[in-house]
């Protein structure tokens, strides 16, 4: 086949990706795509072994140049964006990955997360009861979107009448991680992380004056054998907690709503029997991945289902072929609400593993529990499209009616 199947860049594709996953998994599992540049890896057996081999990181800064590489140095007008992205854990390795989530989960408890669960099941309520009263609407724009970004920042402290920055903010950064962003949404992506981080360091500063009950004050407060975050890793922090606990929410919620209305049996299913509400998120997790993609440095010559790749090249593992390779899902391409085991792998694995995936796990369930409750008879209005973007796959807008 040809290796332009795969084109993370066309419309079709983003649409439906599943019919090239299947081929490549069976006749080319691992192999080099010319315009991404990057090694594409589709199978569930080598995208979990990756994702926990430490001869790959999401970075190589810290054993190499981008010279090094082979990559161009990064423009300086880029400095803003990536000094505030790497303050935080997605894109460090140990041992500054290690220092840095151990800190953070200090402050980003368990305990703290569950807390949130009457705020979480009350914030969902008001919008599906909202949503309902006026007979549908934008269900992402009305109802996926305000319950994380409330969410977090009801979490970090933000007062209310600044949260409306918050997710174009946080949209205008992820575009950074699209494959080969173009140069006016890299500008966007660095004046959206000078304002956020600018806002945020005057709250950090405004809760070390005036302690609150918050995850701001608490990770300005958290301590290990004498360590603590900097500013710029509190910041660096706050900015990742809201972009990785909101971003692939929205997505996983529209694309979630979107797969069941496409399968009205299942949803039928789901309607007479609640208490499925958790093993169907995990199976909407699975059957639609929200973030498709994630990209590896190979920091070491590695061979990969008998392909040898070497140091210096990036790799694209797919995540959503992976949660439909039949290998490991009986009959992969059906939606199964109650779908047990079900050994996705939407949230990561290894090191990288998904810090807030308790609280996504939290919102999804009590999103869909509320819309169910509140508006038993949601339909589709007219079909979605998606969003051009694979790295982060969602729909434009999903206009259902009650």
């Amino acid at each position: 086949m040809s290796d332009m199947s795969y084109d993370p860049w066309a419309s079709a594709f983003v649409a439906d990706p599943y019919p090239v996953f299947a081929r490549l998994r069976g006749e080319r599992p691992v192999f080099f795509h010319e315009p991404t540049g990057q090694w594409v890896v589709s199978r569930y057996e080598d995208v979990n072994a990756l994702l926990r081999d430490r001869r790959l990181g999401r970075s190589y800064l810290h054993v190499a140049a981008h010279e090094e590489f082979g990559q161009e140095p990064e423009a300086e007008f880029l400095k803003p964006f990536w000094d505030l992205v790497r303050a935080g854990m997605l894109d460090v390795e140990p041992p500054t990955h290690t220092r840095l989530r151990r800190l953070v989960s200090k402050a980003f408890t368990a305990r703290m997360v569950e807390g949130l669960r009457p705020t979480i099941t009350r914030l969902a309520g008001d919008l599906a009861e909202g949503f309902a009263a006026k007979g549908g609407g934008d269900l992402i724009a009305e109802v996926a979107e305000p319950l994380p970004v409330n969410v977090i920042a009801e979490m970090l402290g933000v007062p209310v009448p600044d949260r409306h920055l918050l997710r174009p903010w946080s949209a205008d950064i992820c575009g950074m991680y699209e494959l080969n962003p173009p140069p006016e949404v890299q500008r966007t992506a660095v004046r959206a992380a000078v304002e956020f981080s600018d806002y945020l360091r005057g709250l950090a500063r405004a809760r070390r004056d005036d302690p609150r009950d918050d995850l701001i004050t608490a990770l300005a407060q958290v301590v290990d054998e004498g360590d603590r975050l900097t500013e710029d890793e509190l910041i660096g922090t706050c900015v990742l907690l809201l972009n990785a606990g909101h971003e692939a929410t929205v997505n996983a919620t529209g694309n979630g709503w979107w797969a069941l209305f496409r399968n009205l049996g299942e949803l039928e299913r789901l309607r007479a029997d609640p208490s499925l509400v958790s093993t169907a998120v995990e199976e909407l997790l699975r059957y639609e991945t929200p973030a498709p993609m994630f990209e590896r440095w190979v920091l070491e010559d590695i061979t990969v289902a008998g392909v040898d790749i070497p140091r210096g090249a990036e790799v694209a593992l797919q995540f959503a072929s992976a949660n439909r390779d039949p290998e490991v899902f009986p009959d992969p391409d059906r939606l199964d609400l109650s779908r047990d085991p079900n050994p996705h792998i939407t949230f990561g694995l290894g090191i990288h593993y998904c810090l807030g995936a308790p609280l996504a796990r939290i919102e999804m369930a009590e999103s869909f529990g509320a819309l169910l409750r509140a508006a038993p008879g949601l339909r589709l209005a007219t079909e979605p499209v998606w969003k051009p973007g694979f790295v982060l796959r969602g729909l434009e807008a999903l206009y259902v009616e009650c």
